[in-house]
């Protein structure tokens, strides 16, 4: 009997593990988060000696247009920027006058969000996805487009810090939906 009661213990216990954890193929918004926070707090307010090189590139609403239903094609456009935000820091040329360690761990969690999403690029609908794409493309081609220009200045890097925080900021208060929220009330 102690052994029955053991055995439907472990097998419940089991279960209850497995149904906790992280479904695959979400993105999680709890980590868009973080990786917004990291982001914003690598290098602080948007330096005064950068004003005159600033520029404003606005994030595509078509690349997000309808993400809020649950699309398939709004949660792959979450997932592209994050492809391109990884590509872009994958640069060897960082500032290293960010936080280094808050800059690591910005670039872990994208790549972290990336690779437990890939299953995405599956399922896409593909009805909408290709404008949203090429939104995207424009959008993060003119952001390496002033990186290059600049050529990836301190101050280079501070716009284009500043850009991705606007989009990630945009993502989590308009395409919140499309990103899985754990124990969210």
């Amino acid at each position: 009997m102690a052994l029955q009661t053991i055995t439907w213990m472990s097998a419940f216990l089991c279960l209850a593990q497995v149904s906790s954890m992280p479904m695959p193929c979400h993105l999680q918004g709890q980590l868009v988060r973080i990786t917004h926070n990291l982001l914003r707090d690598m290098g602080g307010h948007f330096p005064l000696e950068c004003l005159q090189e600033n520029v404003f590139m606005a994030f595509p609403a078509t690349a997000s247009s309808g993400a809020s239903q649950l699309s398939s094609s709004g949660a792959t456009a979450i997932y592209e920027t994050l492809k391109n935000i990884d590509t872009l820091f994958g640069a060897d040329d960082l500032p290293t006058k960010w936080d280094q360690q808050k800059l690591e761990n910005f670039q872990n969690i994208v790549y972290r969000q990336i690779e437990e999403s890939k299953c995405m690029m599956v399922s896409v609908d593909t009805s909408d996805y290709l404008f949203r794409a090429e939104g995207l493309k424009t959008y993060f081609g003119n952001i390496a487009a002033v990186l290059k220009e600049k050529n990836f200045s301190y101050c280079a890097w501070e716009v284009v810090r500043k850009e991705l925080l606007y989009t990630l900021q945009f993502i989590l208060e308009h395409n919140s939906d499309s990103l899985l929220w754990a124990n969210r009330t």
